[in-house]
C-alpha cells in the first residue's frame, strides 16, 4: 500500500468510525442545533471539520471557544485561529473569555476541574441561546466535544493509578445528556491523518507536553510503554472498556431502580430509606448513593471512594453525620440517610391571618387556603383538614410552632405538647419551623400535615365546615 493510500485509509477510517459511533449512540438529531467545543487543538479541529463535512448529517452547527486566560498571547492566538477557521467554513463562532485561574482559587478547585466546569457551563448557556434563536426543541440540542480513544484510555490509566472503581474507569462515555463525543472511538493517529489529507493546520498547546502533569506523563511515557509491551494494546483496551462499560450500564440501571424505590430528592436534598438500603449488597449501596448525588448535585465532582464508603457505613449508624466535599453533608435522621446542602435548622416563616374563605401566603413554607362548605366527612389527605366552622370563635392565623405549644389531638381526651407530637410524627428538628400551625386565637386547630384538634372535630350535628389545605413549596 502506498503512503498516500495509507493516509486516505486513515482519513476514511475516522469518518467511518465517527459516523458509526454517532449512529450507535443516537448522538445527533438531523437539523438540530449543535455547539462544537473547539479549542484549536488537533482533536477539536478534526471534529469541527467532520461536522462541517457532513459526516454526521445536516446540523445547525455553531462553535464555542472558551479562552481560559491562562497562556497569555498563546490564548489570544488560539482564539484568533478558531475565529478564522470558522469564518472560512461559514460557521457561526462565539469566543468567551473567563479567568479560570481566579475561578479555581475561589472555588478551591484544580485548574483542570475548574476549566471543565467553566466550559460546560458556557456550552449549556450557548446551546440554550441557539435553541431559542432557532425555535428548536432543547431536548434535540447537542454539545459536541472532541475526546478521542486516546483520551479515554489516558483517563482510565490515570484513574487506575490514582484509585477508582469500575464506574470511574469508564466514566468518559460516548454520551451524557446533551453532551456527545463523536470521536471517542477514533485514535489520535486517525485525527492527524484526517487533518493531513485536508492540509488543515491546528494549534499546539505547550502545556500538553508538560510531564509534571499526570495526563501529559501518561501520554508521553506510559502509553508508548504499554503499546510496546502489547502491539495490539489499543484493540484489547477497547474491548476491555466495552465490557466494563456494559457492566457499568447494567449496574447503573439496577441502581436507578433501587434509587427510585428507596429515595426521594429535591433541589437541595436527598433522602434515602437508610434501613432498606443497608440490606442491599455494598456494591449496590455505593452505586445508589453515587447515582443520587451525581443526579442531584451535578457540581459535586470531588467525591472520592472514601466519602461514598463513609456514607454506606452511615446506613448502620443512627447517629451518623459527616461533611462531604462541595459543601454537602450526610447524616442519619430517624430511618433516613439525608445528603443535603445544609443540615442547619430552617428559618421560621412569617405568621399571617387566614381569611375564611381565602388564602394566606406563608413564604418559604408555602400557602394555606380555607374554604367554607356544608356538612362533609373528614378527608384522609395529610395536607387537608376538615373542621367544624361553628366552633371557630375568631379569625384564624397561621404561625410556626411556639415554645410551650399544646393541643388536644384528634381522638384524645387530654392535651399533649406539640413538640412531642412532631417527634412522634418523625418530623426532623431542623424542619419543624416550616410546619404551619393553624390557630383560633390561642387554641390550635390543625398542625398541618400532622394532627387536627379534637375540639374542632366534625360530628353528626355539624352544619358548616371549613376545609383547610396546606400547599408547601
Amino acid at each position: 500500500m502506498s503512503v498516500l493510500a495509507g493516509t486516505l485509509s486513515h482519513m476514511n477510517r475516522l469518518a467511518d468510525i465517527a459516523g458509526a459511533t454517532a449512529t450507535a449512540h443516537s448522538m445527533f438529531v438531523p437539523g438540530a442545533p449543535v455547539i462544537a467545543m473547539v479549542s484549536g487543538g488537533a482533536d477539536s479541529v478534526a471534529m469541527l471539520r467532520a461536522l462541517a463535512d457532513g459526516v454526521f448529517g445536516p446540523l445547525a452547527l455553531s462553535v464555542l471557544h472558551v479562552d481560559h486566560r491562562l497562556r497569555g498571547a498563546d490564548s489570544d492566538g488560539d482564539a484568533a485561529f478558531v475565529v478564522g477557521l470558522c469564518a472560512s467554513l461559514g460557521i457561526p463562532c462565539r469566543v468567551v473569555s473567563i479567568d479560570v485561574g481566579s475561578f479555581a482559587a475561589e472555588e478551591g478547585l484544580n485548574l483542570e476541574d475548574a476549566g471543565r466546569r467553566v466550559r460546560y457551563a458556557q456550552a449549556a448557556l450557548e446551546l440554550e441561546i441557539r435553541c431559542c434563536e432557532l425555535g428548536a426543541d432543547p431536548a434535540d440540542g447537542r454539545i459536541a466535544t472532541a475526546h478521542t480513544f486516546d483520551d479515554r484510555v489516558e483517563t482510565t490509566l490515570m484513574r487506575l493509578a490514582q484509585g477508582s472503581g469500575a464506574q470511574g474507569l469508564v466514566s468518559l462515555g460516548h454520551r451524557r445528556g446533551a453532551i456527545v463525543r463523536p470521536l471517542l472511538d477514533c485514535t489520535r493517529a486517525d485525527v492527524l491523518a484526517y487533518l493531513g489529507t485536508r492540509g488543515q493546520g491546528w494549534r499546539d498547546d505547550a502545556t500538553n507536553l508538560d510531564t509534571t502533569r499526570v495526563r501529559a506523563r501518561v501520554r508521553a511515557e506510559l502509553m508508548p510503554l504499554l503499546r510496546g509491551i502489547n502491539p495490539r494494546f489499543d484493540e484489547t483496551m477497547a474491548r476491555t472498556l466495552t465490557v466494563l462499560g456494559d457492566e457499568d450500564a447494567f449496574l447503573d440501571t439496577l441502581a436507578r431502580e433501587y434509587a427510585g424505590a428507596l429515595a426521594s430528592t429535591g433541589e437541595h436534598e436527598i433522602s434515602v430509606d437508610r434501613l432498606q438500603l443497608a440490606e442491599l449488597p455494598r456494591v449496590v449501596q455505593r452505586r445508589v448513593l453515587r447515582l443520587l448525588i451525581r443526579d442531584t448535585f451535578a457540581e459535586a465532582s470531588r467525591l472520592e471512594f472514601d466519602h461514598i464508603e463513609a456514607a454506606c457505613e452511615g446506613l448502620f449508624d443512627s447517629d451518623f453525620a459527616r461533611d462531604l466535599p462541595d459543601g454537602l453533608r450526610a447524616f442519619a435522621e430517624y430511618g433516613r440517610l439525608i445528603i443535603s446542602r445544609s443540615a442547619e435548622r430552617a428559618e421560621p416563616f412569617d405568621a399571617g391571618v387566614l381569611p375564611v374563605p381565602g388564602m394566606v401566603d406563608i413564604g418559604h413554607a408555602g400557602a394555606m387556603t380555607a374554604t367554607l362548605a356544608g356538612p362533609v366527612d373528614p378527608e384522609r389527605e395529610a395536607r387537608v383538614a376538615i373542621v367544624d366552622a361553628d366552633v371557630i370563635s375568631g379569625p384564624l392565623t397561621v404561625t410556626p410552632m411556639r415554645p410551650g405549644d399544646r393541643m388536644r389531638p384528634f381522638g384524645m381526651s387530654g392535651s399533649r405538647k406539640l413538640s412531642d407530637i412532631l417527634v412522634d410524627a418523625k418530623v426532623p428538628a431542623r424542619l419543624r419551623p416550616l410546619v404551619p400551625v393553624v390557630r383560633d386565637g390561642e387554641r390550635i386547630v390543625w398542625v398541618a400535615g400532622i394532627k387536627s384538634s379534637e375540639e374542632y372535630r366534625v360530628g353528626p350535628a355539624t352544619q358548616r365546615t371549613v376545609r383547610l389545605e396546606w400547599k408547601p413549596l
